[in-house]
Formats: C-alpha cells, structure tokens, sequence
C-alpha cells in the first residue's frame, strides 16, 4: 500500500510538471548490478532534456532508507545558509580522536570533508546548526520523511531520516535549477562541492553514502552528470559560449549483508553508475 501511494506521487509530479514526461522501465539495467553479485539494488535517472524519468526495480525506489553520507548535500546547504559556514572553507579542529580513517584525523575544511566523506565533521556541523533549525529545514525542503528521532548528529545515521531514491532525484534536481527554498548562493557552492570528474564531454557531480541498517549496509550514489556538446554559434548569437550543458539527474542505491566482505562495494557502485549512464548515453562510452 505505502509504494503504491507513493507511486501515485510521482507520478503525479512528473505529469504535473509536463504533459509529455515519460516514466519508462529499464529491466536490462539490472543486468550491471547483477554481473557484481548484487541482488537487492534499484537505479532512477530523469531525462531533463526529453522529460522522461527512467528506472531500474520500481518499488525499490520508492523505498525510503537511510540516505547516510548523501545527506551531507543536505547538511550543507543548510550549514550554509543559516552561516554556521560561512563559505565552504570553514575550518574545524579535529578533536585528536582516531576516526577510523586516516583521511579524516585532521583538521578539515567544508570542503575537504565533503570530498573525504568525513563523518566526525558533519556531526559537529549538524550540532552548530541545532535541533530546531534543522527540523525547520527538513519540513520546509521536504526532505525525505523529516524525521530526526530525537538525535541532532546521527539521524541521518541510525534509520530515523529515511529518504528514497525517487525523492533524491527529485531533490538534487531541485538543487541543479535553485529551486530549493534557500539561497541561490548556498545551492551553487553545494552544487561546487558535488563535482567528481571534469571531462571534455561529460561533468560528473554526485556523493555517496553508506550506511548499516540492521543486518546490511546501504550504497547510495545522488547526483547528476552534465553531458558536454560543443556547438559553433552563429554570428551574432547572445550566447556567446560555444557549449551546451545537458543534466540527467539520477539516484541508485542497493545493500550488501554485513556479512559479506567479498566486494569493494565502495568502488562497484561508481562503475555500475557509469555503465548504466554510458548505456543510456547520458556519458560518452
């Protein structure tokens, strides 16, 4: 009953937001998670350019789970915001406390532990911002299920702020066109923070997460990529730049048992995210 509502959702937004958006089921994307020995896994990608929302395992999608270190987009923007950050140079002094990851036992800068995925200082971050902001902040963007459970620096961590693939793609693209209600300025430097890979044909921006919920870790991966085209214009043309930036947003998430210590899970789920954008041809191959 729940992913049936939610099903209802969006698919209300999409043809809300045009009459010709297309909801198409890809059964064959399967096949890249399924060659690593990935059972339980989902993948959705919107097509801004032809208004289509294309998608992998339909009711996974619609499941809402912790979103782990993707929330960091979240807990920037309104880090931002409300100027616990100033910019995304902030310094934070590392507490001298081993964090597990050699990487992140320093002192960091936004930046730096966006990059590093760097737990300790979001937490500190989320603790600066409070309670009742970021509660005011999770109603008013929407943010998944807008649950903090009580916690101030681990709700994004323990099951309590649960979000779904949909709801990601729906978010980041949000973000991508400064639609969310906060200020264009703050959504430009997450926006910043987000890039992965700059290539001639293709700009990469995503953050990934992982988080154990129960006996399986979750592996997320949120962004979007800009597919590159160089165009010579016309004399006189107002556009003076000779290149056209093309989004896809897309979201893709699956568990690994806890168990299992086989794969490098971190490393998979970029190479299944970028095979399945070569196959849809949103990244050249």
């Amino acid at each position: 009953m729940r992913s049936r509502v939610l099903l209802v959702g969006i698919l209300a937004i999409a043809f809300a937001s045009c009459r010709d958006t297309r909801i198409i089921e890809h059964k064959e994307w399967g096949t890249s998670f399924e060659q690593h020995n990935i059972k339980n896994a989902c993948f959705i990608l919107r097509d801004n350019n032809h208004e289509a929302i294309h998608y992998f395992n339909k009711e996974r999608c619609l499941q809402r789970m912790l979103p782990a270190s993707t929330f960091k987009i979240f807990n920037s923007l309104v880090a931002l915001e409300t100027a616990v950050a100033p910019d995304e140079r902030l310094l934070i002094k590392w507490d001298t406390t081993n964090k597990s990851r050699p990487e992140c036992d320093k002192d960091l800068t936004m930046q730096e532990a966006f990059k590093g995925s760097c737990v300790w200082y979001y937490q500190e971050i989320a603790r600066r911002i409070g309670a009742q902001r970021m509660q005011h902040f999770l109603d008013t963007i929407q943010y998944g299920n807008h649950n903090m459970g009580g916690s101030t620096d681990m709700f994004w961590l323990n099951d309590s702020l649960q979000i779904s693939a949909d709801e990601q793609v729906g978010f980041v693209k949000r973000l991508y066109f400064a639609e969310l209600p906060v200020s264009e300025r703050s959504q430009r430097i997450v926006k910043d923070l987000m890039l992965q890979e700059t290539t001639p044909g293709y700009k990469l921006y995503y953050k990934t997460g992982t988080g154990k919920s129960g006996d399986k870790y979750v592996y997320w991966v949120v962004g979007f990529i800009e597919r590159v085209e160089h165009i010579k214009e016309m004399k006189g043309s107002m556009n003076k730049i000779d290149e056209r930036n093309y989004p896809y947003f897309f979201a893709q998430n699956f568990d690994i048992p806890v168990s299992d210590t086989a794969g490098n899970w971190f490393g998979t789920r970029i190479e299944v995210l970028k095979d399945i954008l070569k196959e849809y041809g949103a990244m050249p191959k």
